[in-house]
């Protein structure tokens, strides 16, 4: 008996299983959106239940007929055999659906569809009563258009349903989708294959039962197994031919990796209920540490898009992060699925297509961004930057073939800016040879925008080994380039100042310096910590040039350092907004008769500790206090001969979380510190903002009032306006 089939699907995903049909040999069609049409016999039922890997059920369509009003579906829905499917003792729920009908009520529809089928079995099996306490025939009413189309469900719980989860973990993926992601990819078995956020395993458990040819129903029974009306055989031969095309482990072992153990442990589980535990290579690792050395692989992601995992804020940071990770699998192909927002606007580079698909009920799109094919040496021009948000998001992204890479590479003109950002390197260090030897200064500024292609600040650092470092910081400046493109050019220019000084690579950092509500801020790049101790007039401090914003020792305040030394001979010494201390060191060392030392973060006051200990002295007074309220609370008498106050340009001071403003602050706590310095007494009051302006004219009734700024920036600093810097003398 040749039935008229209906393979259900999710939306996006037809195309597939019209491809996976005749692959088995069937004719197939897409009828409507979710639906694709086939015919075939009892073994065609068994055949595409075991095989189908995309679609979500197989039915049997039974009637469909025009329907406008209540006779008209009771009558369509009573003339089928339904003697020929359901017998006298099957169970047959019924299910419904309506759009866009004049039958609208659903229930109405599912009773009359119901009463017509009672009507239509006493009928055939000659019968006075149908107990249905037998298997279940499960009926579906779907109502479109004032069509009716009646349907039985082969399939039982959905084709999902693989059978080898006992456990289902948080936010999955579904397995049908993923499934047909593979088949929509360039993928094949023996290529390699990487899923960074692999959760429970789905995508890696597809992919290799989909490289072996094993058939997805294999470990599971449908709901059209046990029905009398379709024989036994059907089902036994189409079992017999699905294990005996299963093909040996792959070779290539699939790899997938997640951050959280307690998912990789259900992904192991899983992959072994499947059988194809030893086709995958399991790993804990986060996604920032994602690597391969292999050639031409592709990567599928399902990464957490804020639906039931993660908060936004955190998941912002995760997209933000996704080019810069996958530019190191330079040939490789990747696909990722997310239902985030504005994603190629977040990762800053149009896909090569997308697809409109459906996790579930969550609306989600797969984006592919293609690499080169094997053997291709073909580039095509560079993947230029998204539109910025004041430009249409409809703009279509541009035509590409055999890309040199999928994320990242360089422009053409980038080998001309670092040949010359490596010879403006080696000028400024020859012409810098001399004059920091002779004054014993080992850490400067050596580059700062020489060059407007270039807009780096670097800074040579000498450790007290005679080992040199590099501590680099980007500037913001507007660019053409995607962010892969931008970081893979970055990397450029680090490796060309490394070459050109002699530096290793592992001892140079980049970090970059955004604009943020107004502040500078600067974003670390990289993720290893590395210290080393420097030496500065004979005092030793210790630098941190990955954890932290900065290196831990501003070399711009290096001559105000030296002029606080100078003066802090038998001092009562504050330090006000200290950081690490390098103030706080210089008087010490210079003789100071007591230092307080005043920062509200206890890590600064620990590394302020350190450095004091580095050179033998007592650490004096280390308060871990807001400075503002420090100076307010003290006696108002005179305890400190010499202060030092360089405010940040933003502040972590539990009075706001916004950044801190210079301008409206500054003569306050001055004119607050005042009377808690000596006659005579001297502050030194420094700041970074480029906005601020000093009211000298509220601060002379206590002080004598002497800006130092042009003697205070170093002369290896090309922007004097790094700083600025009073020196105020209280009457």
């Amino acid at each position: 008996m040749t039935y008229e089939l209906l393979a259900t699907a999710a939306f996006g995903l037809e195309a597939v299983v019209v491809r996976e049909l005749q692959a088995l040999g069937y004719e197939a069609r897409v009828t409507q959106p979710g639906k694709v049409a086939f015919a075939g016999d009892a073994a065609a039922i068994a055949r595409a239940n075991l095989w189908l890997r995309s679609a979500e059920r197989v039915v049997i369509v039974v009637a469909s007929f025009e329907a406008t009003d209540f006779g008209q579906l009771f009558d369509g829905v009573n003339a089928a055999p339904w003697g020929e499917f359901i017998p006298a003792s099957g169970a047959f729920p019924v299910r419904g659906r309506s759009h866009k009908s004049q039958l609208s009520s659903v229930p109405a529809c599912q009773k009359i569809v119901k009463k017509a089928i009672v009507e239509r079995l006493l009928a055939d099996h000659r019968t006075g009563e149908l107990p249905e306490d037998g298997p279940p025939f499960a009926v579906e009413v779907a109502m479109l258009n004032d069509r009716a189309t009646i349907t039985l469900d082969t399939t039982g719980a959905g084709l999902h349903k693989r059978g080898y989860r006992p456990v289902v973990g948080p936010a999955p993926l579904r397995e049908t989708l993923a499934a047909g992601i593979l088949q929509l990819s360039h993928w094949r078995a023996g290529r390699p294959w990487l899923d960074p956020f692999c959760g429970t395993g789905t995508f890696a458990i597809e992919a290799a039962m989909l490289g072996r040819r094993m058939a997805p129903g294999l470990k599971r029974v449908f709901g059209a197994e046990q029905w009398s009306t379709l024989p036994a055989e059907a089902w036994r031969l189409a079992r017999e031919e699905a294990g005996d095309l299963v093909e040996p482990p792959l070779e290539e072992r699939l790899v997938a990796t997640d951050a959280e153990p307690r998912a990789l442990k259900l992904a192991r589980r899983a992959a072994w209920e499947a059988g194809v535990d030893a086709d995958i290579h399991f790993q804990e690792r986060a996604f920032a540490d994602t690597l391969s050395r292999r050639d031409h692989g592709c990567l599928f992601a399902n990464p957490p898009y804020g639906e039931r995992l993660g908060e936004r804020r955190e998941l912002q940071e995760l997209y933000r992060s996704v080019p810069l990770v996958l530019r190191r699998l330079k040939t490789w192909s990747h696909h990722v699925l997310t239902a985030w927002p504005d994603f190629e606007q977040t990762v800053g580079q149009p896909a090569s297509r997308r697809r409109k698909l459906y996790n579930g009920r969550i609306a989600c799109t797969l984006y592919t961004y293609l690499g080169p094919k094997p053997g291709s040496t073909n580039a095509a021009p560079a993947i230029q930057a998204l539109p910025s948000e004041s430009e249409p998001k409809e703009t279509p992204p541009p035509r590409q073939t055999a890309p040199a890479q999928a994320f990242g590479g360089l422009r053409p003109e980038s080998q001309r800016q670092f040949e010359e950002f490596a010879n403006r390197l080696r000028k400024n260090a020859r012409h810098l040879r001399r004059w920091p030897t002779r004054r014993g200064v080992t850490c400067f500024r050596l580059y700062d925008r020489d060059i407007p292609e270039a807009p780096l600040a670097v800074d040579r650092y000498e450790d007290e080994a005679g080992q040199l470092w590099l501590h680099a910081a980007e500037y913001d400046r507007p660019h053409d380039r995607t962010p892969a493109e931008h970081a893979d050019w970055l990397d450029g220019l680090m490796r060309a100042a490394a070459r050109e000084l002699e530096v290793p690579r592992e001892r140079v950092f980049l970090k970059r310096r955004a604009r943020q509500r107004g502040a500078q801020q600067y974003q670390k790049l990289g993720e290893a910590s590395v210290t080393t101790v420097v030496v500065e007039a004979g005092r030793r401090l210790r630098v941190n040039f990955s954890d932290y914003l900065d290196t831990g020792l501003f070399l711009d305040h290096r001559t105000a350092r030296g002029m606080v030394a100078d003066a802090a001979a038998g001092k009562r010494v504050l330090n006000l907004f200290a950081y690490t201390g390098a103030f706080s060191v210089h008087a010490a060392t210079a003789g100071a008769a007591h230092v307080t030392t005043v920062d509200l973060s206890p890590t600064y006051l620990d590394w302020a500790a350190d450095n004091l200990q580095l050179n033998g002295c007592e650490p004096g007074e280390l308060v871990q206090a807001d400075s503002r309220d420090f100076v307010a609370d003290l006696p108002r008498e005179p305890r400190f001969d010499l202060a030092v106050v360089d405010p940040p340009t933003f502040s972590n001071s539990k009075r706001t979380e916004d950044d801190w403003d210079v301008q409206p602050h500054a003569a306050p706590l001055l004119l607050d510190l005042a009377p808690r310095m000596a006659p005579g007494g001297e502050v030194f009051f420094s700041t970074n903002s480029r906005r601020f302006k000093l009211d000298e004219e509220a601060l002379t009734a206590a002080y004598e009032v002497r800006e130092i700024s042009r003697q205070t920036v170093p002369e290896d600093f090309r922007n004097k306006r790094i700083h600025r810097c009073w020196r105020l003398r209280v009457r």
